[in-house]
């Protein structure tokens, strides 16, 4: 049985963090396979300003070229409506991935607010959870909200699955802001994603 992690974001645009803490989730937890699942609208980032859903798909495939344990996958961005993470692994367990043992990756940052995800409840009893720590975002401080709200047993998997990787502190948001200031992005990106921002005038204006 195949071993497959779930990374969900908006990928607006993807960055070196996104991928250095999926590789270290993929080997620390023995995943055969990462799918990097774009969100077509976030419900939590609601007033973020998002490239389009080409330019995002298109810019996650230049960044995961050359490594076969890395997919794109569109499933999101041609459901309509807000995307719920909770349909999303009900369909992929349901069609793509029926024989997969199933891996939600999640961030620190993600994980404090949890419980406020559409069906929390149900999503957090149906998908392992991996979480990452970010920074100002630590995995053990959201613990113990999720213990109060779905039990120990919930917590404690969690926390089991815990990897360790480098704490990067990159975000999208400073990626567009230094886009639009007109400030270096390299190191912060793939190449061929900088190229690809600055060669479609991504991000030029709020």
């Amino acid at each position: 049985m195949a071993n497959i992690g779930i990374f969900g974001g908006s990928f607006n645009p993807v960055h070196l963090a996104h991928l250095i803490l999926a590789e270290h989730a993929r080997s620390q937890r023995r995943l055969d396979r990462i799918l990097f699942v774009p969100a077509k609208f976030p419900p939590h980032k609601p007033d973020e300003p998002l490239a389009s859903d080409e330019h995002r798909m298109r810019m996650l495939e230049l960044a995961i070229e050359g490594n076969p344990a890395f997919q794109a996958s569109a499933l999101e961005l041609e459901r309509q409506g807000p995307s719920y993470t909770l349909m999303t692994v009900r369909q992929l367990r349901e069609t793509v991935e029926r024989e997969a043992q199933l891996f939600l990756i999640v961030g620190g940052d993600s994980l404090h607010d949890i419980h406020r995800w559409w069906r929390a409840a149900e999503l957090v009893r149906e998908v392992q959870i991996i979480a990452l720590d970010r920074p100002g975002y630590a995995v053990s401080e959201a613990l113990d909200r999720i213990a109060r709200l779905f039990g120990q047993e919930v917590a404690s998997q969690i926390e089991r699955l815990k990897v360790d990787a480098p704490l990067l502190d990159i975000s999208a948001t400073e990626i567009r802001e230094r886009v639009r200031a007109g400030k270096s992005i390299r190191d912060m990106v793939p190449e061929p994603v900088r190229q690809y921002i600055v060669e479609n005038r991504l991000y030029i204006e709020a």
